[in-house]
C-alpha cells in the first residue's frame, strides 16, 4: 500500500513538473513586439536575400531601401493619427455616433491623398532603385511587398476567428455585412 502511494506521489511529481515546464516555456515565447525600426531592418534583410544582391550592391541597396519603407509607414500612419486623436477624445463608454457627410467626405479625401503620397513616394524610389537594380529586381520588390501583405492580411484575419478575406472592409470603413 505504501509503495502505491510512493509512485502515485511521484507521478503527481512528475506530471506536476511537466505542466510547470511548459508553462515557462510559454513565457519565454511571448516576446516583445519589434520596434518599427526593427521591423524595416528585418524586411530590408529578408529583401537583399530575396534579391539575391551581392555585397557591393546591397551595401548601396539597403539605405536607399529603408528610405523608402520608413516614408511608406509615415505615408500610412498619416490618416491612423488622425483617427485616433478622435477615438481617444470621445469617452469610451459612449456608442460611437454615426459619422456625418461631411466626415464622411473627409475621410474619403484623406484616402485620396494618402494614395496619392504612397504613389508619389513608390515613383521617386523607383527612380532610386532603377540606378541600383534591374528592372525584373525592382519588379520583384513590389511582388514581394504584395505578398507579403496579403500574408499579414490572412494572419490578421485569422487571429480576429475569421475565414481569411472576411476581414476586409468597405470604403466607409465599416465591417461588410455577414
Amino acid at each position: 500500500m505504501k509503495t502505491k502511494f510512493i509512485y502515485v506521489l511521484m507521478a503527481a511529481l512528475l506530471i506536476g513538473s511537466q505542466t510547470i515546464s511548459a508553462q515557462n516555456k510559454g513565457n519565454k515565447d511571448n516576446k516583445q513586439r519589434p520596434t518599427p525600426e526593427q521591423m524595416v531592418q528585418r524586411q530590408t534583410n529578408q529583401m537583399v536575400k530575396t534579391l539575391m544582391l551581392d555585397d557591393a550592391t546591397a551595401a548601396k541597396f539597403t539605405p536607399v531601401y529603408e528610405n523608402y519603407l520608413k516614408e511608406l509607414r509615415e505615408c500610412r500612419m498619416m490618416n491612423r493619427r488622425d483617427r485616433m486623436k478622435n477615438n481617444n477624445a470621445e469617452a469610451k463608454q459612449t456608442p460611437k455616433p454615426v459619422p456625418t457627410d461631411v466626415e464622411i467626405e473627409k475621410q474619403i479625401k484623406d484616402q485620396f491623398a494618402q494614395s496619392r503620397k504612397i504613389l508619389d513616394i513608390r515613383e521617386k524610389y523607383y527612380n532610386e532603385f532603377r540606378k541600383i537594380l534591374s528592372p525584373k529586381q525592382i519588379m520583384k520588390i513590389y511582388q514581394t511587398e504584395k505578398s507579403n501583405a496579403n500574408k499579414f492580411r490572412k494572419e490578421f484575419d485569422r487571429r480576429k476567428g475569421q475565414k481569411p478575406g472576411e476581414g476586409r472592409r468597405h470604403a466607409a470603413g465599416r465591417p461588410m455585412p455577414k
